[in-house]
């Protein structure tokens, strides 16, 4: 007699009831409340919440500050990826365990840990002080700290593609004459590049929104180094609910469209690898 296996968890009828409600009421509710409150507004004052001259810098700093951050890590997350899985050194499992250590810092504490480390009198913002460099406090000192948070992202997305990457190919283009940057940019890239725009796109999405890291080196000068969520904070704090709900809506919506371009992404790169099959 044949026996019927069953799943440890619920059927699918009630595991989608409990997912859908979970999902509402984390996720869902909250955001709709959001965009209800924001529906309330007229259009024009909705307009002058969101583009004033104060909040427009913020927009700039804040998104200008996250793509270069972002373009950073790009760069140095591959070359620090490409170091973990192609090379073997004494310390090689600490700088692993490095890499993720952004993820489980607070990111206050991490803010806090820039801000002494780059300050006019800390031990190495003296030295840049002298030469005129200043990070804590200014523009710089952003790109630093979303730097700091971002960087896992581009290195965990990248380092499974690299494991996978067979070595036999660029063994048999180098026997076949082809340079060490030919193979790289027609053997290696093309593989690493679906990879490497998904985890730009997750280091930019987690950039503009981050907050503790942030406040502690920025400064928060008004029109210099003042972040968007920064501006939502201080529009609570004058009691501006609605002013607050309508630049909130606006990074929603930004997250929303680089959520769509990350699933995309991970999209064409799960096409690529089917083709490749």
């Amino acid at each position: 007699m044949a026996f019927k296996q069953h799943s440890v968890l619920p059927g699918f009828g009630l595991s989608l009831g409990f997912t859908l409600l979970y999902l509402s009421l984390i996720v869902l509710l909250p955001l709709s409340a959001l965009v209800v409150k924001a529906g309330h507004m007229e259009w024009s004052a909705f307009w002058h919440a969101i583009s004033e001259p104060r909040v427009l810098a913020s927009y700039r700093v804040t998104f200008g500050a996250s793509l270069i951050a972002a373009v950073i890590n790009l760069l140095f997350g591959l070359l620090l990826a490409w170091v973990l899985v192609r090379y073997s050194f004494p310390g090689k499992r600490i700088v692993d365990a490095l890499v993720d250590l952004p993820f489980a810092l607070p990111t206050a504490v991490a803010g806090i840990a820039l801000a002494t480390l780059y300050a006019p009198n800390g031990s190495v913002g003296q030295y840049l002080d002298l030469v005129g460099i200043k990070v804590a406090f200014t523009p710089l000192g952003i790109v630093f700290a979303l730097t700091f948070i971002t960087l896992p992202f581009v290195v965990r997305t990248v380092q499974p593609v690299l494991q996978d990457l067979e070595v036999e190919l660029e063994e048999a283009a180098a026997s076949l004459g082809a340079t060490r940057w030919q193979i790289f940019l027609r053997v290696i890239l093309p593989t690493l590049l679906p990879a490497l725009l998904t985890g730009f796109a997750l280091a930019f999405a987690r950039a503009i929104g981050e907050y503790g890291s942030v406040i502690f080196i920025a400064g928060n000068m008004p029109f210099v180094s003042e972040i968007t969520p920064l501006m939502i904070i201080s529009k609570l704090e004058q009691y501006d609910y609605l002013g607050a709900t309508a630049i909130a809506l606006v990074m929603l919506v930004v997250s929303f469209a680089m959520l769509l371009v990350i699933n995309g992404l991970q999209w064409w790169s799960a096409k690529r690898l089917g083709r490749r099959k």
